[in-house]
């Protein structure tokens, strides 16, 4: 495994609307590969005088971040293929299983399994055999809600995405959404108080004299803003209510609220 290899699968992965396939042990051997890079910065920084300023050292770190950016950005790329397989198998259609990883074997035979048992739920529900509450959710209060556990087992799944140090992935950390994507994220939410209403506006104003909130609760969407994506941003959802996938070089029309914060990160530039 090296940085040239991890590259050529990134460059792949984006290219294609299909997973390509990968070794089992892909994430294990990323792992090793990043762990013998930390091993050799730590014996040139103790054969160094000054380990900070030590090219060989700061090569050797360089190296190491964008290992792991570049595996992240693989990983996240492959995450919602694995989702959209999943889907595809739960509905009894064609979805090859081939190529996966271990850790996204298991996270495909897991959101397989549940999007079955949902589905069958709302089947009872429309057949008046349940109301859809589950006997589970008595014990929210020690337990957790069923969606609250649903939503945590494919992080847990993912856990060994990225092998930390160990070829098993035991002390992994789980991949991380994107930076660019929770910073744009977090702007996009910035104007808005606890009830949906902008700053420093009453709820009176917001939904005017004639009490006509539903025309108003579109403002601004119609206000777009074209780019082009500079560095890997991830997923991000739009005030458009829309989710965006954005990769270096992607030229896409943005609503502004979600555009403006790519440009202010130097993540994106203005294409209009």
């Amino acid at each position: 495994m090296n940085l040239d290899e991890l590259r050529s699968v990134q460059s792949k992965e984006r290219s294609k609307d299909s997973l390509q396939h990968l070794r089992e042990s892909f994430y294990a051997e990323v792992g090793e590969y990043i762990s013998e890079l930390r091993e050799e910065r730590e014996r040139a920084a103790e054969r160094a005088d000054s380990p900070f300023d030590s090219e060989e050292v700061n090569r050797l770190t360089d190296e190491i971040k964008t290992a792991e950016e570049v595996v992240e950005a693989i990983y996240e790329r492959r995450v919602g293929k694995v989702v959209k397989r999943a889907s595809l198998a739960a509905a009894d259609m064609p979805a090859d299983e081939e190529g996966l990883t271990t850790e996204e074997q298991e996270l495909f035979a897991d959101l397989v399994e549940r999007i079955e048992s949902n589905k069958q739920t709302v089947l009872d529900v429309l057949a008046g055999e349940s109301d859809g509450t589950s006997s589970d959710e008595s014990s929210d209060a020690t337990t957790g809600s069923p969606v609250d556990t649903a939503a945590g087992t494919p992080a847990d799944a993912a856990n060994g995405g990225v092998p930390e140090t160990t070829p098993g992935g035991a002390d992994a950390d789980a991949p991380r959404p994107s930076e660019e994507a929770e910073a744009v994220a977090a702007d996009s939410d910035a104007g808005a108080s606890g009830d949906g209403t902008p700053d420093g506006e009453s709820r009176d104003d917001a939904d005017g004299a004639g009490g006509d909130a539903g025309d108003d609760s579109f403002a601004g969407l119609d206000d777009r803003t074209t780019v082009r994506i500079t560095s890997d941003v991830g997923e991000i959802f739009g005030v458009d209510e829309r989710a965006y996938d954005l990769s270096t070089e992607d030229v896409v029309t943005l609503p502004a609220a979600n555009a403006e914060p790519l440009l202010e990160r130097d993540a994106a530039e203005r294409l209009e």
